[in-house]
């Protein structure tokens, strides 16, 4: 077994920079890799994984880039709360985007784990926490899938660390490649409000690159460099709240032995109270949310490079079956709860708004927001206003499903998390109903 050392991480940092920097150059040079949008972030990904220590073995990559998700996804769990902005929207269309996002979370949550429980573990001996790689994947993306896979992996279950960064990768893959077959169609049929022509996509949404005279600024410089860079003043304090996260963890371990609460739950909560004292005291007004976003998105990519490397080929082939069942089903679920009820909750605008939940139900946020550029640049259907809003109620919610989900199956309550989820989302959808939400 190989010995961990200081070197060991700038190897393996520097091989993964290479390899982003590679994904980049495929990106403006190849044209299909423009066609098809594909990430960088995960390119780089398939390269180390196709080289690296779980593929052909030509590049020295360590065994610990699993491990390295599971702490980046501290961190930008940690930079969330202070990257909120105020947004502005009325008061329906949030209500709608709320039911219609927070209903297609609860959905994936209760259908992964119901098929895995009562179909899937009944034929094949699977782990109990199974079902749920596919939501884990699919909504919360390589962080999420980061996050689950640590904490199962803490109760004895590692494939799941793999199942899950695989149904990530699958699901992003699929967010690219079936989103854009969606704008063509949608163009096609006049769905698209602003966007006529597919063909009228500007250059640099293909390539990544942007002209001069499109570039903005990254940030504002809050602090003096004779006295601290900005940028190291704005990465300090992300790495203080994820520093305080572990140690919440750690401290919740030694209270309550066999319980620890995941790293990145606890982050999350240390930047919410942390920045309720920033308000308080001022701090707030020193703190850049673009610059902070922009550390988050840098580790963001390098979390997805490492997590797609870090995935063990072997374990794939080994549930290949179970897996493809699980994760092509996830899909057409998604699928139809996507088109069919955004027509339905959205009066405005309802294609974009979908385009935009399709990217971030089967891959990333940024993915949801790269589809919806394509076919709203300006940003006029006002989604992501009414999203930043109705994200408020939804991140407890989906915090709570991520911290509690692995420790309710491997303890038997699976069903039961399962059950909490369906009869959720349906509440939801009776709210709305009744709330006179649903369009006519």
């Amino acid at each position: 077994m190989e010995t961990f050392t200081p070197w060991t991480l700038f190897v393996d940092v520097g091989i993964i920079s290479a390899l982003l920097l590679i994904g980049k150059l495929m990106r403006t040079q190849i044209k299909l890799v423009q066609k098809l949008f594909i990430p960088p972030s995960l390119l780089a990904g398939f390269i180390g994984l196709i080289l690296g220590p779980y593929g052909f073995d030509l590049l020295p990559l360590s065994n610990q880039t699993g491990t390295y998700a599971g702490i980046l996804i501290a961190f930008i769990f940690g930079a969330l709360p202070l990257t909120s902005q105020k947004a502005q929207g009325k008061t329906k269309e949030i209500a709608s985007m709320w039911a219609y996002s927070q209903g297609g979370l609860l959905l994936q949550w209760a259908f992964g784990g119901l098929l895995g429980l009562l179909v899937l573990n009944q034929i094949w001996p699977l782990s109990p926490g199974f079902g749920i790689t596919m939501p884990s994947g699919y909504c919360g993306g390589h962080g999420t899938a980061a996050a689950i896979g640590q904490a199962f992996g803490q109760l004895g279950h590692d494939e799941i660390l793999t199942l899950a960064m695989t149904a990530a990768t699958f699901g992003i893959v699929s967010a690219v490649i079936l989103g854009l077959i969606f704008v063509k169609w949608g163009t096609r049929k006049k769905y698209t409000t602003f966007l006529a022509d597919y063909n009228d996509l500007p250059s640099k949404l293909q390539t990544g690159l942007l002209p001069d005279e499109k570039r903005e600024s990254m940030g504002e410089s809050t602090c003096s460099s004779i006295s601290i860079d900005s940028l190291t003043f704005n990465l300090s304090f992300v790495c203080l709240i994820a520093f305080c996260g572990y140690g919440i963890s750690k401290l919740a371990a030694h209270f309550m032995p066999g319980f620890e609460l995941p790293v990145f739950s606890c982050a999350f909560v240390a930047g919410i109270l942390l920045k309720k004292v920033f308000d308080r005291t001022g701090v707030t007004n020193y703190i850049c949310p673009k610059t902070v976003n922009h550390i988050s998105g840098a580790l963001t990519d390098y979390l997805v490079a490492f997590g797609i490397a870090s995935i063990k080929i072997s374990v794939v082939i080994d549930y290949i079956v179970p897996l493809s069942i699980l994760l092509l089903s996830g899909l057409v679920v998604t699928l139809i709860y996507v088109f069919v009820m955004a027509r339905k909750l959205m009066k405005e605008c309802w294609f974009e708004k979908a385009l935009f939940t399709w990217g971030w139900f089967t891959g990333t946020m940024a993915m949801g927001i790269a589809l919806l550029r394509v076919v709203d640049p300006k940003m006029k259907s006002r989604c992501l206003d009414n999203y930043a809003l109705a994200y408020l109620f939804i991140a407890p919610v989906e915090i709570s499903l991520i911290t509690f989900a692995p420790v309710a199956f491997v303890n038997g309550y699976g069903l039961l998390f399962s059950g909490i989820c369906l009869v959720s989302f349906l509440a939801i959808l009776s709210v709305a109903y009744f709330k006179k939400w649903f369009v006519r």
